[in-house]
């Protein structure tokens, strides 16, 4: 088994520390299938650096000259879930200890910090994110600083950029990287300027995460219809990196570009999160917006999973969808209408692509000035928290310039496209040998997520209105409504044709159900602890004696209802011109079939099809009875 133990993840047998054997170790050559491979160490300081090793993994596939192995030097305070990480990769696994006694041909790492000066190896160093931004103390500043002149503390002296200072690139006044890796010839300028002893080590070789997502831009709709982005709908994902001054934690007070004008409009002690996250849960109509929250994994390992998770719990049974850190945020990216984010590579990333950004916390004396990131912060609009959300959010879209961020574009990567050949040759450079022949080297595409529709257990407060009754059309607006939120329909000045309320039946809001006018339940039709449809339709109108119809929804375009007149029927959205059903809550139908039932018409009126019109988007809905066993 895989466990944190001493300096990072080591193998453990019988409770003690074991030194892998094979296919390297003392007595190695008694065991091994394959001898006289080329060995290649992948150096992981955490999950946010191992997802960088990871996109250049495949860079060695095919390859039976070379063996893999992986290592975690067990010097980041982030050391949760690279156990598991890891164990995942399927490589071998050696303790820190055994790595810096055992000879390599080539080391892989994607941070600094720790022992990285010990390993016998040719070194190569990427970076992890979009370039080399951010300004971050080293830990190590005796060992790492060429001399005592410029360690000296100081007030008035800055932290130093992390990758591009020497407090982090030398080692006894020596490079410590045999490769130090750049993205973009920005990068050697500026190290060119802070630290020019390593400037014969540079090597400009693109951005491998960078040319995923370029490789995966024309698969956007599938994406948006994997995360449930129904036509007519905005998806809108909040991004944050880690730390106090990051958008999660809380950007009181952030200035960006050196205007004086405070992201989210508050003093240093506010705190833009909470605001934000209500705001996502009711100020945004349901089935007009999706949303997606993309943290650093820094956050995610640092307070815990579950932590995150129990943070988020409202704006989750809201709807927000909170993408794992390994696998998923770029495909988000993609599939984005606006992103509120800060000063993350996350957010460049969005911008590079030419998403709408708006910036909720942006802390530039965090950020080398000469930064791409830093520019960003000069260019990208602000989050006021005194202004609505959704105001702020449809500005962003509507008022977005197509190349409004070609510049920073231009700067996220040296060689778009071409990463993977350059950082495959300077790889087998390293190790002294041939590439292999006749295969190109190619990264792995961006994988099709899992389909992962909105789901609200919150209760939800409905405006529905008849825009015509021949042929039936009607006008229905969602939103959630968590713990004490206040009703938003409480004081409407107009006129409309009903208000009302649909609770979840797994709703943490139990009290809710009594008084709920729709209840709904999210099952397959042949789940035979609840189902079939009819029967537990009338199972919840008899429970519920207030509620007027009974929702079961058994599919992502599909439900079946009951009502109060004892008549079921089901509800289905009808194919579009590509032959693939309208994706929107089944749950809106219901309203929409609700509301013509409390204005007094029939089922018979409505029938065969009626159109739920959400926002300026308009769904076709079948009508269909369903015969029930006594019928």
């Amino acid at each position: 088994m895989i466990q944190p133990r001493g300096n990072g993840p080591t193998v453990v047998t019988g409770g003690a520390v074991a030194r892998v054997r094979v296919p390297v170790g003392e007595d190695a050559g008694r065991w091994v299938t394959r001898a006289g491979c080329r060995r290649v160490l992948l150096v992981v300081h955490n999950v946010t650096s191992a997802t960088r090793l990871l996109d250049v993994l495949p860079l060695f596939h095919d390859d039976i000259r070379v063996q893999l192995f992986a290592t975690c030097t067990g010097s980041s305070p982030f050391l949760a879930g690279v156990p598991e990480l890891l164990a995942g990769a399927g490589l071998p696994i050696l303790p820190w200890t055994q790595a810096k006694d055992t000879t390599f041909d080539l080391a892989l790492a994607a941070s600094y910090g720790g022992e990285l000066g010990q390993i016998r190896a040719k070194l190569a160093v990427l970076s992890h994110g979009i370039g080399y931004n951010k300004r971050l103390a080293a830990p190590s500043a005796e060992r790492r600083a060429p001399s005592a002149e410029r360690r000296a503390p100081s007030a008035e002296r800055r932290a130093p950029v992390f990758g591009l200072s020497p407090e982090w690139l030398l080692e006894d006044g020596s490079p410590l990287a045999t490769a130090t890796v750049l993205s973009h010839p920005e990068q050697l300028e500026r190290l060119r300027s802070s630290c020019p002893e390593v400037v014969p080590t540079a090597v400009l070789a693109g951005d491998p995460c960078f040319d995923r997502i370029l490789a995966a831009l024309p698969q956007r709709d599938r994406f948006r219809r994997a995360l449930g982005v129904g036509p007519g709908q905005r998806l809108i994902v909040v991004s944050s990196t880690w730390a106090t001054r990051s958008l999660f934690g809380g950007g009181g007070g952030a200035e960006a570009g050196g205007t004086g004008r405070a992201v989210a409009g508050g003093a240093d002690t506010d705190d833009v999160l909470p605001w934000l996250l209500s705001r996502l849960a009711t100020e945004l109509p349901a089935d007009e917006y999706r949303s997606a929250a993309v943290l650093h994994p820094n956050i995610w390992h640092g307070h815990g999973p579950g932590q995150v998770r129990a943070w988020l719990d409202t704006a989750r049974r809201a709807g927000l969808e909170a993408i794992p850190p390994l696998e998923g945020w770029r495909q988000a990216l993609i599939a984005a209408d606006c992103v509120l984010g800060d000063h993350s590579s996350v957010a460049y990333y969005a911008a590079s692509i030419d998403r709408p950004v708006l910036l909720g916390a942006f802390p530039q004396k965090d950020l080398d000035p000469l930064s791409p990131v830093a520019a960003l912060g000069r260019t990208a609009p602000l989050l006021v928290r005194g202004e609505s959300l959704r105001a702020q959010i449809d500005r962003a879209i509507e008022c977005h310039e197509q190349n409004r961020y070609k510049e920073l574009a231009e700067q996220a990567s040296s060689s778009p496209g071409e990463s993977a050949s350059l950082l495959r040759r300077l790889f087998y450079d390293l190790m002294g040998i041939s590439e292999p022949e006749g295969r190109s080297a190619l990264l792995d595409p961006l994988p099709l997520p899992p389909y992962l529709p909105a789901r609200r257990t919150v209760p939800v407060r409905v405006l529905a209105q008849m825009v015509r009754a021949d042929p039936p059309e009607v006008g229905v607006v969602r939103r959630c409504v968590p713990g004490d939120e206040p009703d938003p329909y409480e004081n409407l000045t107009h006129e409309v044709d009903s208000v009302h309320t649909v609770v979840d039946e797994e709703t943490r809001e139990s009290g809710r159900l009594r008084i709920a006018d729709i209840v709904v339940r999210r099952a397959a039709d042949d789940d035979l602890r609840l189902g079939p449809a009819g029967a537990w339709t009338s199972e919840a109108l008899a429970w519920y004696p207030h509620c007027g119809l009974a929702a079961y929804i058994d599919g992502p375009d599909r439900c079946v209802v009951g009502t109060r007149a004892g008549e079921l029927v089901r509800l289905s959205a009808a194919t579009g011109p590509d032959g693939r059903p309208d994706l929107c809550d089944p749950a809106a139908y219901a309203s929409a079939l609700y509301a013509w039932i409390v204005s007094g018409r029939t089922l018979e009126q409505a029938a065969p099809e009626i159109t739920v019109r959400t926002g300026s988007t308009a769904h076709r809905v079948t009508i269909e009875r369903v015969k029930t066993p006594s019928a």
